[in-house]
């Protein structure tokens, strides 16, 4: 196989629901307990912002019940002895679960639970206690703060550079993601388009299977140290066939 030299990776629910972190979308439509309108959407927020703070806390607080996996490990890893390029790591996710296991520099296109925003400003801020339509903005004073989240109908952060990284990189990985949130969904069509090689890991084929030549499947915990220490042997794919 050509040589291996940029690397992408894409986050979603399935790595950080092997520590124990809730799926976003279920079948039952609620999240936590709640409907994703009332607490996933800026008419939710507008409607109730107590409700959405409270439901942000909590989020915030758990996490510290919540430790990474030998999947969030791995690519810690490859990141740091990858030496042919670059590896850059776009996560789906709101948790602090990559920058927890030693991840840096992580792109967090649907926003952040350890940040507030203030929707006078525009300041963003890294946040570990609650917050409540009383919290003060640290920069401007005023009572505007929001959970620094991407909600339904809103752009993700980041996507001009996202759209640079993904045109340059040669392989890209995509790990515990459903294929069915755009524009994320919209990442393996791009980079299949571009001559990439797509490699998908998930419990099960994701709705765009079709745009990876290869696809791993299991617990990405497993599947993905594994995976790791044969790239960083070898330094191209020549075992994808052979391995796991």
């Amino acid at each position: 196989m050509r040589e291996i030299r940029n690397i992408v990776i894409l986050t979603g629910a399935g790595i950080s629901a092997e520590s124990g972190i809730p799926v976003f979308r279920s079948e039952t439509g609620l999240w936590e307990q709640h409907r994703v309108e009332d607490v996933a959407t800026y008419e939710g927020f507008l409607r109730d912002k107590t409700l959405v703070h409270e439901f942000y806390n909590r989020m915030r607080r758990n996490l510290a019940n919540v430790k990474p996996n030998p999947a969030h490990e791995a690519l810690v890893r490859l990141s740091r002895e990858w030496n042919k390029g670059s590896v850059s790591l776009i996560t789906q996710n709101i948790d602090n679960l990559h920058e927890a296991a030693g991840s840096e520099n992580v792109i967090h296109m649907h926003g952040e639970l350890m940040r507030i925003s203030c929707e006078n400003c525009g300041g963003v801020f890294d946040w570990k206690d609650d917050s409540s339509i009383d919290t003060v903005c640290p920069k401007c004073g005023k009572k505007s703060m929001r959970p620094h989240i991407v909600w339904f109908g809103e752009m993700p952060y980041d996507m001009d550079y996202i759209q640079d990284l993904l045109c340059g990189c040669d392989l890209f990985i995509s790990i515990g993601t459903s294929g069915v949130v755009y524009p994320a969904a919209g990442f393996a069509r791009l980079t299949h388009g571009r001559g990439a090689f797509n490699i998908e890991f998930n419990l099960e084929q994701s709705a765009t299977a079709g745009y990876f030549d290869k696809g791993i499947y299991g617990k990405a915990g497993t599947t993905l140290p594994e995976f790791v220490d044969n790239l960083l042997k070898y330094g191209n794919l020549d075992f994808i066939e052979k391995s796991i």
